[in-house]
């Protein structure tokens, strides 16, 4: 279980950063930092994988009601594109922890990779099942992307995004191939590209 092991060992306002959606071919990245008032954490804070999604979005708004600050940042298909998944990431944390209504003395940042953010930054490999914050950021980006993506349901309905969230199931790759990709898949995915060609 994640506990505050890490934010008891600094000083100041400590931020969690984590990210939803670095693997699937459609949709959007999203990335979120928190700043967790530690006298006021919501109970069932955790990895947000080990959440339903129900589960999830219970607890999304207490999060958002009892944090000292909180952001959620939106980093779209073609701008992962653009500069790759690894660096539309870090744009995103970076982009995160800079629109807290809240300056943030430190970052914990989950996985190995840190942006440069002009305070110091902590990486920590399975950061959202080990920090309380960490753990609190994978929950809001996990709900952002998926209404998101239950919203690209309505919008594309030919590819099922309300059930696999553009993650590479069997039957979203079956869509791409019978239909050709949608505005929101990232054409740089090689199982893109690959598909788009089976469909032309």
């Amino acid at each position: 279980m994640p506990d505050l092991s890490f934010e008891s060992q600094l000083t100041g306002y400590v931020c969690g950063v984590d990210e939803a959606g670095r693997g699937p071919c459609a949709g959007p990245l999203c990335v979120a930092a928190v700043i967790l008032d530690q006298d006021n954490i919501p109970e069932m804070i955790r990895d947000s994988k080990k959440l339903t999604e129900k589960q999830r979005f219970n607890i999304e708004p207490l999060i958002k009601q009892s944090a000292l600050a909180w952001s959620v940042v939106e980093v779209s298909c073609e701008l992962i594109d653009c500069l790759n998944i690894l660096q539309a990431t870090l744009w995103g944390m970076a982009e995160a922890v800079a629109r807290l209504p809240l300056k943030a003395d430190h970052a914990l940042i989950d996985g190995n990779r840190a942006p440069i953010l002009g305070i110091p930054a902590q990486t920590i490999i399975k950061g959202d099942d080990r920090s309380l914050s960490i753990a609190a950021a994978s929950i809001l980006a996990k709900t952002a992307r998926d209404r998101i993506m239950i919203e690209m349901d309505s919008i594309y309905p030919a590819y099922g995004f309300k059930k696999h969230k553009g993650y590479q199931a069997k039957a979203h790759l079956e869509a791409i191939s019978l239909h050709g990709p949608s505005p929101i898949h990232r054409r740089s995915w090689a199982t893109v590209r690959n598909l788009a060609t089976t469909a032309q």
